[in-house]
């Protein structure tokens, strides 16, 4: 039976389904841009929370679920109700539909940092709890409880797993707030100049979108015994600099890391750039991983660059 991802005409849901079909496993991709789904997959193409379209892409079942599709944080501040819908509503839907339609599958479920709030604490483990502030991090609070409780009644075997900044995102509107993180690789590799939202010295957690997608991969497989009873672990990234962020990708790029200047936020500092450091045991031992270092992980971005 196949994997379905939905969100698969997305940034990590192109590159991931690239792996999966790499790999020989069968895919089927929700989306409502479907041309932007990856050919080799069989698309679907509509709004999540259809149930015709969810029916569609179960139809002949399913051995995994891995769950993408969101409205980011962004369009889910300016519109809670299309968040409540997609992120909560259609989401519970379909926890409910794929365990009708498979023998307990995994069920992967694209989680956020946005779940710890913000500020942050001093430091954020396995052990800090969840206090989202933005709508956004609250549906996903509230989803990653589902995930835990349908795979505790034995509908689904869950993997909640919260995402860092992914890099680098394609040009264009995303919706995210985090979107200048990404907007930095493009700038840099056209040789533009960029002001930069937030501080030189603001701290970010990240991982490239490649190293993303390999994760998601893993959780298909790994041994579920191995994670907390809360199904959820947050993903290991590297914690950044942003000045040496800009440093790295210039250095890559050829050009003057003196193209960027920067002109700090107070709010997107807040809640984008003052990441604290970050221990990610549970997810370690489950056999996530990050990077390895910077230089990796902007050669990773600026390949996957479009």
């Amino acid at each position: 039976m196949p994997v379905i991802i939905t969100g698969a005409g997305g940034f990590v849901g192109r590159e991931l389904i690239r792996q999966l079909l790499g790999a020989g496993t069968q895919v089927v991709g929700i989306d409502s841009a479907a041309a932007a789904i990856p050919a080799g997959a069989r698309a679907v193409a509509g709004n999540l929370a259809d149930p015709a379209v969810r029916s569609e892409a179960l139809a002949n079942g399913c051995s995994a679920v891995i769950h993408l599709a969101t409205v980011p944080g962004g369009a889910a501040e300016a519109d809670p109700d299309a968040s409540r819908r997609i992120n909560v509503d259609a989401m519970y839907d379909l926890l409910l539909e794929a365990g009708a339609a498979g023998n307990r599958p995994r069920f992967v479920y694209a989680s956020s940092i946005a779940v710890f709030g913000d500020p942050l604490p001093a430091s954020v483990d396995d052990d800090t709890p969840l206090s989202p502030k933005m709508i956004y991090g609250g549906h996903k609070a509230m989803m990653e409880n589902a995930v835990a409780l349908f795979s505790n009644r034995g509908l689904i075997d869950g993997v909640t797993v919260r995402l860092p900044g992914i890099l680098a995102r394609p040009k264009g509107p995303s919706g995210m707030k985090s979107a200048f993180m990404s907007d930095l690789f493009h700038a840099l590799k056209a040789g533009d100049a960029f002001v930069c939202p937030v501080s030189a010295d603001g701290m970010i957690w990240a991982e490239s979108v490649n190293r993303c997608a390999a994760n998601f991969v893993h959780a298909l497989t790994l041994d579920t015994a191995l994670l907390p009873p809360t199904r959820a672990v947050t993903l290991p990234a590297l914690r950044i600099r942003m000045g040496d962020l800009a440093g790295e990708i210039a250095r890559q790029c050829g050009v003057s890391p003196d193209l960027v200047s920067y002109a700090p936020d107070a709010a997107l500092e807040a809640a984008f750039a003052a990441q604290p450091p970050l221990a990610t045991p549970a997810a370690d031992r489950a056999g996530f991983a990050h990077d390895g270092d910077l230089a990796t992980l902007v050669a990773s971005a600026l390949a996957t660059l479009s």
